[in-house]
């Protein structure tokens, strides 16, 4: 094989070649910025969903207090209803 023919191979063939290749580490490093961007969205969904079931545990623990603190005083009322109408009678 003479060096004109060797040449033309190499130009021919390898302008493709070389392009593939840039193009498959483009598409790689591409592919590794989305799964780094994923795993990111994932961490943040995650810290997310560990706030509301935090913000979900203190409101459930406010409404016991409330509706025991009022639980509380209906008995209360009630009580002096009965008293009232023990009375009465």
């Amino acid at each position: 094989m003479d060096v004109k023919t060797l040449s033309e191979v190499i130009a021919n063939q390898g302008f493709p070649i070389a392009l593939s290749i840039l193009l498959i580490f483009r598409i790689d490093k591409f592919m590794q910025e989305i799964v780094i961007a994923q795993k990111e969205g994932y961490r943040q969904v995650l810290e997310n969903t560990k706030e509301i079931h935090s913000t979900i545990t203190s409101l459930n623990q406010q409404n016991r207090e409330y509706y025991s603190l009022r639980f509380a005083e209906v008995q209360k009322e009630l009580a002096g209803m009965k008293v009232a109408l023990g009375k009465i009678e």
